[in-house]
């Protein structure tokens, strides 16, 4: 007997475990589906918003129509038993109640007979009892059993002269059973006896059953409109969402296809709106990278070029030197000096291109602070003289204004006017150089112009290139030759510091830079 309980129980539990399985792999395939997208979410949320939403409009239309039915036949059975009342005062010849000396049975039956028409007139049991709750008349067929009593809450009621409905349930049966109790007679004062009118309507749950039955099959004619309704609304929304998704895939490729189609939605259109505008982007950065990714393997080809010109030469020389091949001094002086230059050059070379390299990074900050460009011109021109003088040539500076201030930072300032005036010398044999300084409404406009060698007219577009250098016939007369960045740096600088650079030149007459400046308002 043990043995066959533990085999039982032990196949209990395997049942209970496959069930709990069963039941997690279902809970697992639900979910699934219900995060898989957009048609199996929206179909789920509306079906199962819908069955616990019908499931709870039956179960409070069951209770409200049940309860209003009650109150009905409630509210029905009180006026029969007032009707009834009224009947059994119509007769006048009839005494309820216990047979007084001198009725006979015939009279008991017309009582009986009376009670049995009205109770199937008004379809409920009729008894008639007195104030101690005895039962002493009754529309039964069966014979009415000796001392047979009422609740006891009727007596109290009869007490009280009051009239009420009771509703209990009937034990065998289970059904709703409506009980009237009214005082018999027209005043409440000496009231004698009660009656009772019981009714137990049988078509109450036959209706509410057939209401039911009617809402399940509204109900789920209307979940069918739901999940139709519901795969159309998803597929409304989920064909522009996949549009847009095939359109950031292929922007991912790098195609950036612009979505073109008006979509249903706003929401949908202000989502394409977006991806455009990124896309766009996008594709801007991508052509700017470009740019930038040329642009910095053209500049590391023209470093690499600039450099392998002065390395080569200092590498030919040192071999020479190494060798022993140069036994004359003056030759050995020569090759030293040319080595030294050529050092000098890289040198300026690398610093011009760092130099240029935090100007075009943004890494180069400038001071504000008001700089006076007339006293600063001449300062250096004056450092400048000695250098000017080698080539037999002048440095005047042209003061059309005693004071010409402007907003910038003075290292700076110096460094773009020591640059062009460089230029100016190394351009410029046995010849006059100017600097003029100049105050115009707003703006201070400073001037550099030389009379040297000028600048061919093809050259003049291409001086604001890096490592262009101008050719002409005066190159090999000038000792110091330039790293081709001079320029470029001036005009960053004069950018940075919010000024504007131009050039005039002809060639054999001359060259002209004119940079203006906002001039500072000392108020």
């Amino acid at each position: 007997m043990n043995t066959y309980l533990m085999k039982a129980r032990d196949k209990l539990q395997l049942i209970v475990r496959a069930a709990c399985g069963l039941g997690r792999r279902i809970k697992g395939l639900m979910r699934e589906q219900f995060n898989k997208n957009i048609y199996t979410r929206i179909l789920f949320t509306n079906v199962i918003a819908f069955v616990v939403g019908l499931t709870a409009l039956s179960m409070l239309s069951s209770l409200v129509v049940k309860q209003i039915t009650y109150d009905q036949v409630q509210q029905e059975l009180l006026r029969k038993a007032k009707r009834v009342n009224f009947a059994l005062l119509q007769q006048p010849d009839q005494v309820w109640g216990n047979v007084p000396s001198g009725q006979t049975e015939d009279q008991t039956q017309s009582r009986q007979k009376m009670l049995k028409f009205l109770s199937d007139i008004f379809d409920a049991r009729i008894t008639v009892f007195d104030k101690e709750g005895n039962i002493v008349d009754t529309s039964a067929e069966q014979e009415m059993v000796p001392g047979s009593v009422v609740d006891a809450k009727f007596v109290k009621m009869l007490s009280k002269g009051e009239t009420e409905v009771f509703r209990t349930v009937k034990q065998e049966t289970g059904q709703p059973v409506f009980v009237a109790a009214v005082p018999m007679g027209n005043s409440k004062e000496d009231v004698e006896k009660g009656i009772l009118l019981e009714s137990e309507p049988t078509s109450l749950d036959n209706a509410l059953d057939k209401m039911r039955l009617y809402l399940v099959i509204g109900g789920m004619a209307i979940l069918v409109i739901i999940i139709f309704v519901s795969v159309y609304l998803a597929m409304h929304i989920s064909r522009p969402i996949s549009s847009l998704a095939t359109t950031v895939a292929e922007i991912s490729r790098g195609s950036y296809a612009l979505s073109t189609m008006d979509q249903p939605l706003d929401e949908i259109n202000t989502l394409a709106g977006q991806l455009n505008k990124l896309a766009l982007r996008l594709q801007k950065v991508q052509a700017e990278s470009r740019r930038m990714e040329g642009e910095r393997a053209r500049l590391f080809a023209e470093i690499s070029h600039e450099l392998r010109t002065p390395l080569t030469a200092v590498q030919g020389f040192v071999e020479a030197i190494r060798d022993g091949m140069v036994q004359d001094k003056a030759l050995m002086k020569r090759y030293l000096d040319t080595i030294y230059n050529q050092t000098v050059h890289i040198t300026r070379l690398v610093d011009d291109i760092l130099v240029l390299s935090r100007l075009e990074s943004g890494n180069i900050t400038v001071e504000r602070l008001p700089v006076d460009l007339v006293a600063l011109a001449q300062g250096v021109a004056i450092s400048m003289e000695a250098v000017a003088g080698s080539k037999n040539t002048e440095i005047l500076v042209e003061k059309k204004s005693k004071k010409a201030v402007v907003v910038g930072d003075v290292d700076r300032m110096e460094q773009i006017i020591r640059n062009l005036v460089k230029n100016a010398i190394m351009a410029t044999e046995g010849g006059t150089i100017k600097v003029g300084v100049e105050t115009r409404q707003d703006e201070v406009v400073l001037t550099i112009a030389d009379n040297g060698i000028g600048i061919p007219s093809e050259d003049l577009q291409h001086i604001w290139d890096r490592f262009y250098r101008i050719k002409n016939r005066r190159d090999i007369h000038i000792q110091e030759k330039g790293s081709g960045l001079g320029l470029v740096i001036v005009k960053k600088l004069v950018q940075l510091q919010g000024g504007k650079i131009d050039v005039t030149s002809q060639l054999g007459k001359g060259t002209t830079f004119i940079i203006s400046f906002p001039s500072f308002n000392q108020g």
